[in-house]
């Protein structure tokens, strides 16, 4: 469970009755919106979440007020969407949000349509999470009943109309230029940018796409002030970010953390380390798409953007997969290549054949029918995808593949040159397959 001194948003995590109105109003609900709505422009909205340093929480990590700040002066029609697609491997926050407290994602996307000057806003869910579908949808009516969307919103004169459209199981809708095509009903392939969504995006309008976990810290920044935001966190990466962990640690879950807390402190007073019996081999810290850390190269790192990035990897969405010694690398990103061939909408060549042969070319070494030159052919094949696609699916199938080459050539390489020891589908990896997809 989340830590008790940093609970931005995991407040109400594991109350039975958190989703409600009326537990959200007793908490302080809603009155970041009152305050917005009654002495803060759209623009001082826009500048307090910019100087509070949020950047999105959905793995780009651009900074949300900047963000926001592209779309033109004078624009008259202006579209806000929620991004609750989420698909990634091994993320699972987004859900926790939705579940516990959907009313702090619905103030803060009033907020930020209030910010952007939107009078629709759309709360796009990934199509499998039916239940929570239903309860998105409950908590829109209860805001409708109360004043807090609709027309003259607590009696000011800014009006919204909210709407839950589900998606239809589709990992690439959640790229935004693809999420906005499927809501337009078009197939859910991702845009060439330029044009970038602020500028014309839904209905060649300027459209503004934000994270379900971005949002949901905007009433928190709005009501206490950027200056108290910033108290938890690093100056270049402020604030709190959830975590999903999975894998045989002794309390894999959901938790809040202040961005730079280290990766050792974590591990062993939250996580409480490794299961028993169990030793760490590795960790793919921010989702499926991140590359991947050694045991001995993570236990030095901090939990922010930097210190990440200058470890080789990135924070993602968050997404924290625990990889145990007995895990064969060479299944576990197979697993993975699966995933990505299996989601490539097949736009691009390089997406579209590209995934399906690391997948194929794993998977042969994993049954015994490789050769010592498949090694270096996933990484020719690396080399034509990287960068040279519309959108970063085939990235995001490139950088683990990588990082799990370099990290763990010797794993490769025996399969390469003693096909013979090839092993059937471990147990670990068949959980982690369920984990992932």
């Amino acid at each position: 469970m989340p830590r008790d001194d940093c609970r931005i948003l995991s407040a109400r995590f594991g109350r039975r009755d958190g989703h409600k109105l009326a537990v959200y109003e007793a908490d302080g609900g809603y009155r970041a919106l009152r305050k917005a709505l009654t002495s803060m422009t759209p623009v001082a909205v826009r500048d307090e979440v910019k100087a509070a340093g949020l950047r999105g929480r959905g793995g780009a990590g651009f900074p949300t007020g900047v963000k926001w700040g592209f779309v033109p002066a004078g624009a008259s029609t202006v579209y806000f969407m929620v991004n609750a697609d989420e698909s990634e491997p091994g993320t699972f926050k987004d859900r926790w949000i939705m579940d516990y407290d959907p009313h702090a994602m619905i103030e803060g996307a009033i907020l930020s349509s209030y910010a952007v000057g939107a009078r629709l806003c759309f709360i796009y869910i990934r199509g499998e999470f039916g239940w929570l579908i239903d309860r998105v949808q409950k908590a829109v009516d209860e805001a409708y009943a109360a004043g807090y969307l609709g027309r003259g919103i607590l009696g000011s004169a800014y009006e919204l109309e909210m709407l839950v459209h589900k998606g239809a199981g589709a990992y690439i809708c959640g790229e935004e230029t693809g999420l906005i095509n499927s809501v337009e009903g078009r197939k859910g392939q991702p845009s060439i940018k330029p044009p970038f969504p602020a500028v014309q995006g839904f209905l060649r309008q300027p459209t503004i796409v934000n994270n379900v976990e971005t949002v949901a810290a905007v009433p928190y920044i709005v009501r206490e002030g950027a200056a108290t935001y910033r108290r938890h966190g690093t100056e270049k990466s402020p604030g709190t970010k959830l975590w999903s962990v999975s894998g045989p640690v002794r309390r894999p879950g959901v938790y809040e953390l202040p961005l730079g807390l280290p990766f050792r402190e974590f591990f062993t007073q939250d996580l409480g380390g490794m299961a028993d019996g169990e030793e760490l081999k590795a960790v793919i810290v921010g989702g499926s798409s991140v590359p991947v850390l050694t045991a001995d190269e993570i236990m030095g790192v901090n939990l922010d953007y930097e210190s990440l990035a200058e470890a080789g990897t990135m924070l993602g969405s968050g997404g924290m997969i625990v990889v145990p010694s007995r895990c064969d690398m060479v299944e576990l990103i197979q697993v993975l290549m699966h995933f990505y061939w299996d989601e490539s909408c097949g736009q691009c060549t390089p997406c579209r054949e590209g995934t399906g042969w690391l997948h194929k070319i794993v998977k042969r070494l994993r049954t015994g029918a490789g050769a010592p030159s498949d090694v270096e052919l996933l990484e020719r094949v690396c080399d034509g995808m990287m960068g040279l696609t519309i959108c970063p699916l085939a990235d995001a199938a490139v950088m683990p593949m990588r990082s799990f080459l370099q990290k763990f050539r010797h794993e490769f390489v025996a399969l390469a040159h003693r096909p013979e020891i090839a092993q059937p589908r471990s147990r670990w990896a068949r959980q982690t397959n369920e984990v992932v997809r």
